[in-house]
């Protein structure tokens, strides 16, 4: 059985990606998949397994710089609404793995849940916030994981308890392939008490942080006590420039890209920043941003 029989419907070859991410960089993907039910998926990811092709899950684009020359193997975009639904069940919050955090968040603030408003204004989907224990400051997504359900490389489906959960900084034992849904146990509040609060939270959010309308993305991890953005600003790094990139004058943790930059560019931008970073303050920083 070729790779996409039966599964040309939801299939695209040779599809860009650069459309697909906030840097809006970057070649295509030899074939592009989005899966209209968890049965599709499932079917798409066994047969991907059995022809040894590779596969990686897109979520919103956020912290992904594609390269020029494109991506082999199988793209997966859970963008369908299978995929996207968050059910509030107190307090419970049940959400699909390619739900927008935003999107969680506020039918949580909504329901009189709170936990997950700390992280409003952070970007991506559930399913690829949960991996890398995704939060900001003393708050992560972690910390109200409830449990999940995952699909492995091979596409066996398995449910995931808090037992069997570990979360720590940045990091998590989530490594599958796929996040299905994920469970958030919560704590119930006035829901107007929450609204103020996130509503706080945005504004200094998004004040601090470049436009994503002109093409930027966050690069670096936070090492410890002080964070990639201080360190950056330390060492004097905004408004460093390589081609069409530049380090934000608002946040230097952020590149934002005009029109004729490349993957080439971000990328020796972000060697530069390290290295001044380094040469300045001691501290070899990783980046949190994904190449492919």
């Amino acid at each position: 059985m070729g790779l996409l029989d039966g599964l040309e419907h939801i299939v695209l070859q040779n599809e860009p990606l650069a459309g697909y991410t906030w840097f809006r960089l970057g070649g295509p993907a030899e074939y592009f998949a989005e899966p209209t039910s968890h049965d599709e998926l499932q079917q798409l990811v066994r047969r991907c397994h059995e022809q040894q092709v590779p596969m990686r899950v897109l979520g919103s684009g956020s912290n992904l710089l594609v390269r020029s020359e494109g991506v082999p193997g199988m793209v997966i975009h859970l963008a369908t609404p299978a995929f996207c639904q968050v059910e509030a069940r107190p307090p419970l919050l049940v959400c699909g793995g390619g739900a927008r955090l935003s999107h969680a968040i506020s039918i949580a603030v909504r329901e009189g849940l709170a936990g997950l408003e700390p992280l409003v204004g952070i970007p991506g989907t559930v399913g690829r916030a949960l991996p890398g224990n995704l939060g900001h400051q003393e708050a992560d997504i972690g910390s109200w994981t409830h449990g999940a359900t995952v699909m492995t490389r091979s596409g066996e489906i398995l449910a995931r308890t808090r037992d069997d959960l570990h979360f720590a900084y940045r990091q998590s034992s989530l490594d599958e392939l796929v996040i299905l849904d994920a469970t958030f146990q919560l704590e119930q509040e006035a829901p107007e008490d929450l609204v103020r609060r996130m509503q706080k939270l945005w504004i200094i959010k998004r004040a601090a942080q470049p436009s994503p309308e002109r093409g930027a993305g966050m690069v670096f991890s936070s090492p410890g006590r002080e964070t990639a953005s201080e360190l950056l600003e330390r060492a004097g790094v905004k408004g460093m420039r390589v081609g069409q990139a530049e380090v934000s004058q608002r946040d230097p943790n952020f590149v934002v890209v005009e029109a004729g930059a490349t993957c080439q560019d971000v990328l020796q931008l972000i060697d530069l920043m390290r290295s001044r970073v380094a040469e300045r303050t001691g501290v070899t920083l990783e980046t949190q941003l994904e190449t492919w």
